[in-house]
C-alpha cells in the first residue's frame, strides 16, 4: 500500500527557514502531482503547494508565495517544502499528499488519492 511519511516539523523562531521532506512508498507513480496541505489549530486543513510530474509547473496559496517552495526528486521518491521567513500564521500541521497517475496539475484537497500522517510546524518567539 501507498504510504507518506512527512518529516522536518519544528518549533521555529519567526523568520527562520524550514525544509519539510516527504517520502513515499508502495504502489505510488510518479507520474502524478504532490501537494503540500497544512491545518492550523482550530482551522479546516488548507492548501500550502502542488507541483506536477515533471515538477515543470507548480502553484501556491497566496499567504505563502514567494516565501514557500515545492520541488520533488522522483528517482528517490521524495517531495520537498522549502519554507523561508517562517511567520507564527504558518503554525500548522503539514501534509503531505499525491494523486493517482495524472500529467495535470491537481490542487483541489478532494482529488488527492494519498495523504501523510502530518509534521507539526511551530512557529512562535
Amino acid at each position: 500500500q501507498v504510504q507518506l511519511i512527512e518529516s522536518g516539523g519544528e518549533f521555529v523562531q519567526p523568520g527562520v527557514s524550514l525544509t519539510l521532506s516527504c517520502t513515499a512508498s508502495g504502489p505510488i507513480s510518479s507520474t502524478n502531482t504532490m501537494g503540500w496541505f497544512r491545518q492550523p489549530p482550530e482551522k479546516e486543513r488548507e492548501f500550502v503547494a502542488a507541483i506536477d510530474w515533471d515538477g515543470l509547473s507548480t502553484q501556491y496559496a497566496d499567504s505563502v508565495k514567494g516565501r514557500f517552495t515545492i520541488s520533488r526528486d522522483n528517482a528517490k521518491k521524495m517531495v520537498y517544502l522549502r519554507m523561508n521567513n517562517l511567520k507564527s500564521e504558518d503554525t500548522a500541521v503539514y501534509y503531505c499528499a499525491g494523486t493517482v497517475p495524472t500529467k495535470a496539475l491537481i490542487v483541489a484537497r478532494a482529488n488527492f488519492n494519498y495523504w501523510g500522517k502530518g509534521t507539526q510546524v511551530t512557529v512562535s518567539s
